[in-house]
């Protein structure tokens, strides 16, 4: 079964990098997708380098943002891709069947192509406008949440969603309500002064439903 919580790292330089990737893992994140944007292959590559050891260290699922080849170099856990990276089905092809592949989505369109193309996880989005990406897709809220899990389960289609963008710790329960999985993080966690204390917060919203 796959964490309800991940964590997207940020930083711009593998110093910062790693002190967040780090420190969310410390604090109890236990999944963690390395996205380090516009950067050299090489210093892409020297972080994960140095990642993927310590998300073992931690027994951390340790996916990469975008990029297969790096993916398959470093033996990554997964890879995850956006609307404009590779194809679901030709990282498939690439990556084999033992790897983690998810897909951003932003309708219930591409939900049904990534599923059909091979996809274990689907992060959906934005719930509302972040800062952390460029190009944002039509916010969904929680009524576009709502309408695409509906959706979801009319079709029978069995897949963890992830909801993404801009979600805060009282948005957790709402989002849960709708049918989601768990959720993606990346500010709320990096600039918190208080991580681990969030990370349980956040964990007992996103597990309440199985706690006896």
């Amino acid at each position: 079964m796959y964490s309800k919580l991940q964590y997207i790292s940020q930083g711009e330089t593998i110093e910062k990098q790693l002190h967040n990737i780090h420190q969310a893992l410390d604090s109890g994140c236990n999944w963690v997708q390395m996205r380090f944007k516009n950067q050299t292959t090489k210093d892409t590559f020297a972080l994960a380098e140095v990642v993927k050891p310590l998300c073992e260290k931690y027994t951390a699922n340790f996916i990469v943002n975008d990029d297969i080849y790096l993916a398959r170099q470093i033996d990554a856990d997964g890879v995850h891709l956006g609307l404009t990276d590779t194809k679901i089905d030709e990282a498939r092809a690439f990556l084999g069947t033992s790897k983690v592949i998810g897909g951003t989505a932003n309708t219930f369109e591409d939900i049904e192509n990534h599923v059909k193309n091979g996809c274990d996880y689907i992060g959906l989005g934005p719930f509302r406008f972040t800062t952390t990406k460029e190009k944002l897709s039509p916010i969904l809220g929680l009524s576009g949440y709502f309408n695409i899990l509906q959706k979801i389960k009319k079709n029978k289609i069995e897949i963890p969603v992830y909801a993404i963008g801009g979600i805060t710790l009282k948005d957790v329960s709402p989002l849960m309500e709708t049918g989601i999985h768990g959720i993606a993080l990346s500010g709320i966690i990096t600039e918190s002064d208080e991580r681990e204390k969030l990370i349980q917060q956040l964990n007992e919203k996103l597990y309440a439903d199985i706690i006896v």
